[in-house]
């Protein structure tokens, strides 16, 4: 299984953040929904990613996954400088957290396939 993940500097960046915020939280009143903010982004950038193995993909968020077979998938596309999606068979996108353009041979590897040149 090969997984792609978001750089560790965002839980890090958060983490401070986070830390920083405690004294303003302990103020009392509404200063303690200060701290929810860092936290839900470092557990986001802690959590979110795609996982790729033969059997098909699973894309991880904050508060849940997807996981999509691989004969699901009808094609994967670069989708900006920074993100792949995978076109589904019903018509659908789902774009691949944490993959980049540069990533998709590792991702063709990882499915056990070869990457089709035109």
């Amino acid at each position: 299984m090969t997984r792609f993940r978001l750089p560790s500097s965002i839980s890090v960046a958060a983490l401070i953040t986070l830390l920083g915020s405690v004294p303003l939280a302990a103020q009392g009143g509404f200063w303690w929904l200060v701290p929810v903010v860092p936290a839900a982004v470092m557990i986001w950038a802690w959590r979110s990613g795609t996982d790729v193995n033969e059997r098909g993909l699973r894309v991880r968020a904050l508060l849940g996954s997807r996981i999509v077979l691989w004969s699901q998938v009808a094609e994967l596309r670069p989708d900006g400088p920074k993100q792949v999606v995978a076109v589904l068979t019903d018509g659908s996108a789902l774009t691949l957290a944490a993959v980049r353009p540069a990533d998709l041979p590792a991702l063709v590897k990882a499915a056990g396939q070869s990457l089709a040149t035109a």
